[in-house]
């Protein structure tokens, strides 16, 4: 293998830094291209038949001009959906972004955990199976939270989102049955992430979040061990269609060792 050859990391915008930050701290010496769909930003929104069809087709094109050694797809509603479909087409490891319910179930006390998404994600069976299997039969208490992903895009591009749409999305959990004894949240979109601190302060209380960018990051150490990495560019970001803010985006992306965009 080219030991240039980097790792890919696709998600519908700039939640995917979350995980591309936990893969940095494990794996400095891994080249990176960071791609953000921005033409079909959000994929929370889209059908399932979209996501469906789109992320295949997308990498399928990304991993042909790229050449990447392993693809992450740090998104849950794209892995929830296509991951499957992605990995079937793709001759290379595919790591996947999925709600982190088998932690969260370890770590809450009360019994009840939140969990908060897209719309696309949260009404997934593949959510269903996992809080089938690693449940432990707590109660999981769903909600979507769009207006997030918005969030965490504009306090990246330097912006400051308002606060009611941080209390909207506790209110979203706290007022259905269980949503008071909630103390653990489990943050199934890679945005999230981002607005952690924010959520936090409208939760209030000692309330634990939970996602998945520590466990994605130790899965790509483990199927990359023993190969050989060095760079032969600075690690780069590719975007298709033309984002909102464009001009911010440098900025948002260069703490994350990303040094240009282009386009795709």
């Amino acid at each position: 293998m080219d030991p240039s050859s980097p790792i890919l990391i696709l998600d519908s915008g700039l939640g995917g830094l979350s995980v591309l930050r936990e893969i940095r701290a494990l794996m400095a010496h891994a080249p990176v291209v960071y791609a953000a769909d921005y033409a079909a930003l959000p994929y929370g929104e889209k059908t399932e038949e979209e996501i469906a069809a789109r992320v295949p087709a997308l990498l399928g094109r990304m991993v042909e001009r790229y050449r990447p050694r392993l693809v992450v797809i740090a998104c849950n509603t794209a892995s929830t959906i296509a991951l499957a479909a992605v990995r079937s087409a793709l001759d290379l490891p595919i790591v996947g972004t999925v709600p982190a319910i088998k932690p969260a179930a370890a770590l809450t006390k009360s019994g009840s955990i939140g969990l908060l998404g897209t719309a696309a994600t949260i009404r997934q069976a593949y959510v269903d199976n996992l809080e089938a299997e690693y449940g432990n039969g707590h109660r999981l208490i769903r909600h979507a939270a769009p207006a997030l992903v918005a969030a965490a895009e504009t306090k990246l591009r330097g912006g400051r989102p308002s606060d009611a749409v941080y209390a909207e999305a506790v209110a979203g959990l706290r007022s259905q049955p269980g949503g008071g004894d909630i103390d653990t949240v489990v943050l199934a979109c890679t945005h999230f992430p981002l607005v952690e601190d924010e959520l936090r302060a409208a939760f209030g209380g000692e309330v634990a979040f939970v996602h998945g960018g520590e466990g994605i990051a130790r899965r790509v150490a483990h199927l990359t061990q023993g190969q050989e990495f060095a760079r032969s560019q600075p690690d780069f970001a590719v975007v298709t269609g033309e984002p909102d803010g464009l001009a911010a985006l440098p900025a948002a992306l260069a703490p994350y060792g990303l040094e240009r965009i282009d386009h795709f």
